[in-house]
């Protein structure tokens, strides 16, 4: 079966290693005697969603298909094999053209763990998650924090400031006689914080940054936020979840109302200006593009250490590195526009 698609039979136990991490998998195509199988397989193992795109997975399919969520999840990892063996014939006729060897591989005996062998596993890779949450995770969510943070321009918000106070007086002035206009005050101010905290996220740092690579990522459906999630997630995928959780907390700033959960943030962030004012963010367009465009583009920096150490070549490396970026843009580009062309959205 594997060599209708141009693999060895011996990539089969790499790319289901991928699902777990691609960094072992990538390791495990050392089983592979021809270096053309290695190099195919590494090239293709990228594409299988490993643990660290779940989080992210369930984040944005929990927050913009709620009723849908696993369907949506479960068609992710199909749409990834799919991806995966396609380009494996496209690679298999150009970049490697060969003759296929005969398949002969030895099987060790396999025996049941005993339950010793077992904690003991479960604790290394406990151990091991909970170094990365605390090591390169932490490092990188307080970095983004204080990049969204700093500088602090007390003049970008005065304007605001100005029309809370005036909406506060008013406020004060109608008292507890009329609730229909109570509840439209306090909506125009917590609307009025909200885009407060939301000028001086795009004046920080972070903001800079992704107002810079917007113009790239807009025809994708992006705003400057999932940019910045994005590339954060290139040190590591559940980075992007984190990143995701510092920026959008302008959403729930001091004095506005507070949303339980951050799935639930997303659901209800709207764009503050611009022609789609008032518009939701995260349409169910734009959470198929973005999850597309998680799926494909680059995993993480260990994965293109691991190619280039496997490889013997960091050109290989490179090109990990550039084509899954590039296939991700036009896959997430052609969803997008596409979608908006055929009005597909209402059907998602």
């Amino acid at each position: 079966v594997m060599h209708l698609f141009g693999l060895h039979g011996k990539s089969f136990i790499p790319l289901i290693m991928g699902f777990g991490c691609n960094v072992p998998a990538i390791m495990a195509t050392r089983t592979l005697e021809n270096r053309s199988d290695r190099i195919l397989t590494m090239l293709i193992v990228p594409f299988m969603s490993c643990s660290a795109r779940l989080p992210v997975y369930v984040l944005i399919a929990g927050a913009v298909f709620p009723q849908r969520a696993g369907n949506v999840i479960f068609m992710l990892y199909l749409f990834g094999i799919i991806m995966s063996l396609l380009i494996s014939i496209l690679f298999n006729k150009i970049l490697f053209r060969k003759r296929e060897a005969p398949f002969v591989m030895e099987l060790p005996v396999y025996r049941n763990p005993g339950m010793r062998v077992i904690l003991k596993h479960m604790w290394r890779k406990g151990q091991f998650y909970l170094k990365k949450m605390g090591g390169v995770i932490l490092v990188a969510s307080l970095v983004i924090w204080a990049l969204g943070y700093f500088p602090r321009n007390v003049e970008s918000g005065g304007e605001y400031d100005r029309l809370i106070s005036r909406q506060e007086e008013l406020l004060d002035k109608s008292g507890a006689g009329n609730g229909n206009t109570d509840g439209k005050i306090r909506k125009e101010i917590d609307q009025l914080r909200r885009a407060k905290e939301e000028v001086r996220q795009e004046n920080s740092l972070i903001g800079r940054m992704g107002k810079a690579i917007e113009p790239v990522i807009s025809p994708l459906g992006f705003d400057w936020k999932m940019g910045v999630s994005l590339l954060s997630g290139f040190a590591a995928k559940e980075i992007v979840v984190s990143t995701m959780g510092v920026l959008y907390q302008a959403d729930s700033g001091e004095g506005t109302e507070k949303f339980g959960s951050l799935p639930e943030r997303i659901h209800d962030e709207v764009y503050t200006k611009g022609p789609l004012v008032g518009k939701p963010v995260f349409t169910p367009l734009v959470g198929i593009s973005f999850l597309i465009f998680v799926l494909l583009y680059l995993p993480c920096l260990a994965v293109i250490t691991a190619v280039g150490r496997e490889s013997g070549s960091w050109k290989w490396a490179g090109f990990v590195l550039f084509y899954t970026t590039a296939l991700a843009w036009l896959a997430s580009f052609v969803v997008f526009q596409a979608g908006s062309l055929l009005q597909l959205g209402c059907f998602i």
